[in-house]
């Protein structure tokens, strides 16, 4: 049985009755969260995908994390090629009653990631040059994209115990997530289920020396310090993608709405 069944009782609806079909591991993350106007981000959801907010504004969470053991069903891992650094922006919203994901960017240094991310499953992927380690008691890690742009450099770590996680509160609100929405002229809205145990979490603190990726996702947070969280993560597994709406509408690659149309599709 993969780890990530270990627990299933706190999932917010039922697992899937399809074969999950990925697996992968999401190592040492900092979840940093910062408040943000709801204005800036409805005009670039697909219809019928709702913004969530939590204590009266919207937030946007940036993840640096280590991937490992990425593979699909049933082949071994591929060590170096099956481990690499990423970092995700992102933003939470919902659709009949399913509270998701819903990314402006994931950078990874793998570049079959991310073709397949944008191929496959429609995420404004983007290739980095990433490097993370530990060092000095701290989580090193840096990410440019291709002509130094979008440059991230930060060090972060946990400052305290283990967080007894409660629902309602906003560390339960901002990663206890077991979807992801991503969108396409040729698909449409769709939802891909994801597992894994509840998150290990721990206050964190980080010192961040460079952060271009909110701005080149076109995005200004409110004059707030962002709250940071740690985990020392959780294996994965996530399931085929589910069409939510028929392919009528486009969206660009960085997450952006262009055309907002879009129409229910009927569940079969």
């Amino acid at each position: 049985m993969h780890p990530a069944f270990q627990s299933i009782e706190h999932r917010p609806w039922p697992l899937p009755k399809s074969k999950w079909i990925w697996r992968q591991s999401w190592l040492d993350l900092a979840f940093v969260h910062y408040r943000i106007d709801a204005k800036q981000i409805k005009h670039r959801l697909p219809d019928g995908l709702k913004l969530q907010e939590f204590d009266g504004t919207a937030w946007v969470g940036l993840v640096p994390f280590r991937m490992a053991g990425v593979m699909r069903r049933p082949f071994p891992d591929l060590p170096p090629f099956t481990t690499f650094p990423e970092l995700n922006l992102r933003t939470y919203v919902e659709k009949d009653g399913k509270p998701g994901v819903w990314f402006f960017s994931l950078d990874a240094d793998c570049r079959p990631l991310v073709w397949g991310g944008r191929m496959l499953y429609h995420l404004p992927y983007f290739y980095a040059r990433m490097s993370h380690c530990w060092a000095d008691g701290w989580h090193q890690f840096q990410s440019r994209r291709p002509n130094d742009t979008a440059r991230f450099k930060a060090r972060y770590r946990p400052t305290g115990e283990s967080l007894r996680v409660t629902i309602g509160s906003f560390e339960h609100w901002a990663t206890e997530r077991y979807c992801l929405y991503s969108h396409s002229a040729g698909h449409g809205l769709s939802r891909v289920d994801v597992h894994h145990v509840p998150w290990p979490l721990q206050r964190g603190e980080i010192e961040i020396e460079a952060n271009e990726i909110l701005t080149a996702a076109g995005l200004t947070p409110l004059p707030e310090s962002p709250r940071c969280h740690y985990s020392s993560g959780v294996h994965v597994v996530s399931y085929r993608p589910e069409m939510m709406t028929e392919p009528f509408g486009a969206v660009a690659v960085d997450g952006t709405l262009e055309v907002a149309h879009s129409r229910t599709a009927h569940s079969p």
